[in-house]
């Protein structure tokens, strides 16, 4: 593994970074203070990010994307965390990649339209009382005829409310396991106005203002079978084959926001002068200073050997749960202690880590919490001894 960055590496973060800090923080103050990102702020930063060449970087070149591999698709991301996530995510939008999995005809109606930020996709698979236990989804569609017919609710569905179109997970029938019967899964695209399907207010929480969490609802919403993503209870395939590198993504946010929280606590320690010198040459401080940088490395380290390894073909489930669960405890640690060195000022929103505290703790929960990410990591390691 070459731990130097290519002269292309390195353009794309400055590109990214310049934009971030042009376009995106300015607004910042706005989004928090309404928790809300108004809708023709976000279409004039959607259409910067384009002429920028930003704007679906994730996606491959063949369909109008980037085509970055997978550690500068990561470095992209690190840049862009560094910004509230309602101006990050929903104007530098980063269609999700399981539509590639779209037929063609699908890729003209939702994946070519979603990578020139015509329209934008959500993903719909937690259910009240499922959580990460996928397969107890209650949610459900029913083959009639040539059509397929969903009933259910879906919840803490992010940016539902700008979304054109989501991408449904829902159960289409069961199979008997050696543990009991499980459920089948398929993904549908449903698209809004779709008679039965109601987009309603999610739930007001403490992370990410102006990102917002939608319910979804479903009552005898009519579907062909053209709107399948996919094959029938071929689901979790298509996720599997589509999402893995999701993880991945959370952990590079994370660690761009860790890095910020970082560079304003080390700024503060070298200027902040207390008892006639300055604060970050007390033990407490610096000590602090120091586990925080290497705590960092180890989270950026951890992240890239998974992004190398994922382009590689080698990356494992372990590699990934590693990378998220190391880079979301990181950034929660980060920013804690970047209050802490700041004392009360840390905690005033002139600054931006106390959002960046509010915001770090909902990393340890979406995109699997970490007790998920430890399941999958010991799961790996005794899987070979027959545990």
């Amino acid at each position: 593994m070459n731990f130097g960055l290519s002269e292309e590496q390195q353009m794309i973060i400055e590109t990214t970074r310049a934009f971030v800090e042009n376009e995106l923080f300015p607004h910042e103050a706005e989004v928090e203070r309404t928790g809300v990102l108004r809708h023709d702020l976000m279409k004039e930063i959607s259409k910067k990010a384009v002429e920028a060449g930003l704007y679906a970087a994730n996606m491959p070149e063949d369909v109008g994307g980037a085509g970055l591999d997978t550690l500068t698709w990561l470095l992209y991301e690190k840049e862009l965390g560094k910004a509230n996530y309602a101006l990050h995510w929903n104007c530098v939008a980063r269609p999700s990649n399981i539509l590639l999995a779209c037929t063609p005809e699908q890729r003209e109606k939702y994946l070519f339209p979603c990578i020139r930020a015509e329209k934008h996709d959500c993903q719909a698979m937690t259910e009240p009382g499922s959580g990460s236990d996928l397969r107890s989804m209650k949610a459900f569609a029913k083959a009639d005829g040539s059509d397929y017919v969903l009933n259910g609710t879906k919840h803490f569905i992010s940016h539902a409310d700008v979304a054109d179109f989501a991408i449904v997970w829902v159960a289409t029938g069961e199979e008997d396991t050696p543990r009991g019967k499980k459920k089948l899964i398929t993904a549908f695209l449903v698209d809004k106005g779709t008679p039965g399907f109601t987009v309603r207010e999610g739930y007001r929480n403490v992370s990410h203002r102006g990102y917002n969490n939608m319910i979804l609802e479903f009552d005898d919403c009519r579907l062909p079978a053209s709107q399948i993503l996919g094959e029938v209870h071929k689901g979790f395939e298509v996720a599997g084959k589509w999402l893995g590198a999701t993880r991945l993504q959370v952990a590079s946010t994370c660690l761009g926001r860790a890095e910020r929280a970082l560079g304003h606590a080390i700024s503060y320690a070298a200027e902040r002068k207390q008892f006639g010198q300055q604060i970050g040459k007390f033990q407490g401080i610096s000590f602090k200073l120091a586990d925080m940088s290497m705590e960092l490395k180890a989270a950026e380290l951890l992240t890239r050997e998974a992004a190398w390894k994922y382009d590689q073909g080698t990356v494992t489930e372990a590699d990934m749960s590693m990378a998220k669960l190391k880079a979301s405890e990181v950034l929660a640690m980060i920013a804690d202690e970047a209050i802490q060195i700041h004392g009360g000022m840390g905690l005033m929103d002139e600054l931006p880590l106390e959002r960046i505290w509010r915001d770090a703790r909902v990393e340890r929960i979406w995109e699997g919490t970490s007790e998920i990410q430890r399941h999958i990591i010991s799961r790996e390691l005794l899987r070979p001894h027959g545990a």
